[in-house]
Order: C-alpha cells, then sequence, then structure tokens
C-alpha cells in the first residue's frame, strides 16, 4: 500500500492519518468542515471559547504516542494541563466523592474517600481495585473481542473475558465489590460518557476508574479544539495532505475494491485503500449508494442497537468559581430507572444525570477575564427511540437542567448568564450525519462488542476500513485513538 485516503478528520481520521503517514503511506485526509476536530470542533461566541466533542484527554499516553511514532515529542505543539481532581460526583442528598488521579498521592487520596463516604466498604474497594489492576495488566479492555469478528476471534477472547468477569455489567461487578450505593454509582457511571448503559455493558468498563486514578485526565491549554490543530500540523509537517471543506460524495468501486474518493468539489483520486471515519450508515448509505454493498450494509447497521444521543448546554457566566471543579457529575435521585428511561423505554425523563464541565477553572484563557464557561450534557434516548419535535423540547429542556445547576451549585445562575445555547441529538444528525442522532454509534452491548455491526474492514470490499464511534472499539477520546490504532495495524498487515 502506497496511497491512502482517510475520510473524516475527527480525533479517529487525524490519529489513523498520522500512522498511516509515519508508516511511510502517502495519506490524503478529507474533512467536510472548513477545521479539523470533528464534533470537537470549537466555537467562539461573545469571547467564550465553547466547544463540544471529548470533555477531557483520558488517554496521554496514547495522544503523545502518535508524536513519538516519527521521533517526536507531544509537547512541541500542545500544553497538556492536569485536572485535578479528576472528576467530582456529586448527589441530591449532598454526598460528594472527590476523584484524585494522575499522582502519586491518588490511591492514597481515593482510600481516605472511601473511608469517609462508605467505610464498610473499604475492603471491597481494595478487592475493585486488585481486579481492575489485573484485567489492564492482561491487556483487558472495555471492548471486548478484536475488531474482526469470528468464532476464532471469540475463542481466543474467551478465556480472558471469563477470567476477568467480563460477564457481568459494569454496575454489576461494582456491585460484586462494594455496598454502598454511591459508590457503585460513581465506580459505574462512566461507561455513559462512551454511549454505554452502567446496567448493561460488560464490566470492562468499569476498569476507567483504575485507568483515571493511574493516568489522569488532562486539558489542551486553549481547548480540546488544540488537539485536532496540533495532530493536523503533525500530519502536514509528515507530509500528508489534508482537503477541508469539500465533503466526500462518493466512493468509487472496481470490483471487490474501494478504488476513488470523489468529492462535491468535483476532486476525484485513486488510492490503494480508504478508510472511513464518517458515521457507518452514511458511509455506506450515501457513499457507497452506487454499488448494492452500501444500501444492503445501511438496511442492516440501522437495525442494531445505537448509543443515547445527547443534550448540550452550553452557557458562559459573570464571576470566577473556584469551587467548582473541572468536571462534576450531578447525580438524579434515580439511577436504574434513569438508566431504563434512556437506554430502554425511549422516554424523556423530568430527571437527568447531568456531565457539567467547567474548563476554565482549569484553564481561564477560554472566557473573558473575570467569567467562566460552562458546559452540561445529559444524555437522552435517540432519534429512533424518542422521535420528537426537538425545536419544541429544547428550550424546556434547556431551563431544566439550567435550574437544577442553579439549585445545588450556584443560586443566581440565572441573573449571571452572558450567553448560552443548546445542541440536541438532531443537530448531531444533521451536522454530522450522525445515524439517529447518536455521536457515539452503536451501543456498547456484549452481543454488539463480541460481533461488531461494523468490523475494521469490510467483509466484501476488500480494502475499506472503518475507524472512530461507528467501528470498533468504539466512542470517546479514548476509543478514538484505539480504533485508529487498530485500523492502522489492519491496513498495513493486509497491505503491507
Amino acid at each position: 500500500m502506497t496511497h491512502a485516503c482517510v475520510i473524516g478528520a475527527g480525533l479517529a481520521g487525524l490519529a489513523l492519518a498520522i500512522r498511516l503517514q509515519s508508516s511511510g503511506v502517502e495519506t490524503v485526509l478529507i474533512e467536510a468542515r472548513d477545521a479539523p476536530g470533528g464534533d470537537a470542533a470549537g466555537k467562539l461566541r461573545e469571547g467564550f471559547n465553547f466547544a463540544a466533542g471529548a470533555q477531557a484527554v483520558t488517554d496521554r499516553t496514547g495522544l503523545g504516542e502518535l508524536w513519538q511514532l516519527s521521533g517526536g515529542d507531544i509537547a512541541d505543539d500542545l500544553v497538556l494541563l492536569p485536572i485535578e481532581p479528576v472528576r467530582r460526583y456529586n448527589w441530591p442528598d449532598g454526598t460528594v466523592i472527590d476523584m484524585a488521579g494522575g499522582n502519586d498521592t491518588a490511591d492514597a487520596a481515593m482510600r481516605r474517600v472511601v473511608a469517609r463516604v462508605a467505610p464498610d466498604d473499604a475492603a471491597g474497594y481494595e478487592e475493585f481495585l486488585r481486579w481492575s489492576q489485573q484485567a489492564l495488566r492482561d491487556g483487558a479492555s472495555p471492548w471486548l473481542a478484536p475488531p474482526q469478528p469470528g468464532l476464532i476471534s471469540l475463542a481466543r477472547a474467551a478465556p480472558s473475558l471469563a477470567r476477568h468477569q467480563a460477564w457481568r455489567s459494569a454496575y454489576g461487578i461494582a456491585s460484586h465489590f462494594v455496598k454502598n450505593e454511591r459508590l457503585r454509582e460513581a465506580l459505574s457511571v462512566s461507561a455513559l460518557t462512551a454511549g454505554a448503559n452502567p446496567l448493561k455493558a460488560s464490566a470492562l468498563h468499569a476498569l476507567t476508574h483504575q485507568q483515571e486514578l493511574t493516568g489522569g485526565t488532562w486539558w489542551p491549554q486553549g481547548g480540546m479544539p488544540r488537539v485536532a490543530a496540533a495532530m493536523s500540523k503533525l500530519f502536514e509537517r509528515l507530509g500528508g495532505v489534508v482537503l477541508l471543506h469539500d465533503p466526500v460524495l462518493h466512493i468509487h468501486t472496481l470490483g471487490d475494491h474501494a478504488s476513488e474518493v470523489e468529492t462535491v468539489s468535483g476532486w476525484r483520486q485513486r488510492f490503494d485503500s480508504v478508510a472511513s471515519t464518517a458515521d457507518a450508515v452514511h458511509t455506506y448509505r450515501d457513499l457507497l449508494a452506487s454499488v448494492q454493498r452500501g444500501p444492503d450494509m445501511a438496511r442492516a447497521l440501522r437495525r442494531r442497537r445505537f448509543a443515547p444521543g445527547a443534550f448540550t448546554v452550553h452557557f458562559g457566566l459573570e464571576g470566577s468559581w473556584p469551587g467548582i471543579p473541572h468536571e462534576t457529575v450531578l447525580f438524579a435521585q434515580r439511577y436504574k430507572g434513569l438508566l431504563g428511561d434512556i437506554f430502554t423505554h425511549g422516554v424523556l425523563p423530568r430527571d437527568s444525570i447531568i456531565f457539567l464541565s467547567h474548563p476554565s477553572v482549569t484553564d481561564p484563557s477560554l472566557a473573558p477575564p473575570g467569567k467562566s464557561l460552562f458546559r452540561a450534557t445529559i444524555p437522552v434516548a435517540n432519534l429512533a427511540q424518542l422521535p420528537i419535535d426537538w425545536d419544541q423540547a429544547g428550550p424546556m429542556i434547556e431551563r431544566r437542567i439550567l435550574e437544577e445547576v442553579g439549585r445545588r451549585l450556584i443560586p443566581d445562575l440565572d441573573d449571571r448568564i452572558v450567553t448560552k445555547f443548546h445542541t440536541t441529538p438532531r443537530d448531531t444528525s444533521l451536522d454530522f450525519n450522525a445515524w439517529a442522532g447518536s455521536a457515539s454509534g452503536f451501543e456498547a452491548t456484549p452481543a454488539q462488542c463480541l460481533w461488531p455491526p461494523v468490523p475494521t474492514r469490510d467483509a466484501k470490499l476488500r480494502n475499506l476500513y472503518f475507524a472512530g464511534a461507528s467501528a470498533q472499539p468504539g466512542g470517546g477520546f479514548a476509543g478514538a485513538l484505539a480504533s485508529a490504532r487498530c485500523a492502522a495495524k489492519r491496513m498495513l498487515e493486509v497491505n503491507p
């Protein structure tokens, strides 16, 4: 393989393009929008640097590895600031758990927190940490099987899955070790950030706690769009070509191969291999519409289970709030019932789990002097399960979220708002061609992890590959980097 095309310059597309270019493959990266970053792109509004997408760098090692491939250093292009605490968990009854991470004292700090909140669970928490550490040493991942499905792959994975109790859910493994309900929720809720249901997704999703305890989470100075900009700069420095603001129109095929890529502007070029990090349904239904494989796969994929959508309120406030950490999870009174409403029943509940981000407490440059930037996100049922009019429902949901944040953290929030806007699953669908408005792609159920809806390499178009949220191993910052690693390995093995 000497020439490759990567469709989509989100984090997965950028990471894949860097890996291919670093391996000597001449790579062209094509992006529909006018800047790289995908859903991590930024928006400047009244002096506030708002951004969607990932809320933090959760795999600093994996990100730095992209520079090391060519002998570089990530510090030359990006300043990463530690987020401390990693996250605060907050419940309506006033219970607060601050999670430490990324330093030598993190383990001791978490043990003190557990001793305060759930003293009877101190021994169980130690067992949970030992389980996590052993699973990570053995290379366990929240994504159960290798990216290429098959009975042989499943048979190879089975002993490890059994040894690490992967049949349990994330909430189930937490409940196996600890009895305090607040602690169970704190140890399992991170699965939601990858579009997975903590009550059903594999226990291996609970490994996030140990990963963050050891590696911490990080914030790129200047905001998350700086990560995409730095990755794009690295790719071009390696000799890669980036085409912006030119959506792909067709992936042309010849026999059982993807032969050429054509964009809306009329640009067209032949490649040895093509990788899509765009939504999988969009790729098959629209980009491969001229070959029977396209509509056939699109119909099959639409029958699979998709992750929830997200409703996000971005807002800027007068004043500084040093007592509100970078990341807070505001739990509702309910946990199991609320997750059932989102994933199973497809209803819009009045209560919500709110993922509140306050990045200006770590990086004041994101907001004007004396002001603060916030983002509040709640998971909601996707458009396939909840086909409501979001133009009508949006203002009501925004009001509920701001009222809850105000009630629990900022009593005079309404008087301090400088600017605000919200995004819905419908926006995700329109802006990113995301089927059902799910930015996380397919739901990470055990069945769909063991037998992925979209393998890394297409079964019939032999040089068509996938990475990103629709592909194994799934959504989220770490998932994007991991899917790019899987795709690059597969592409270079099959087409050396």
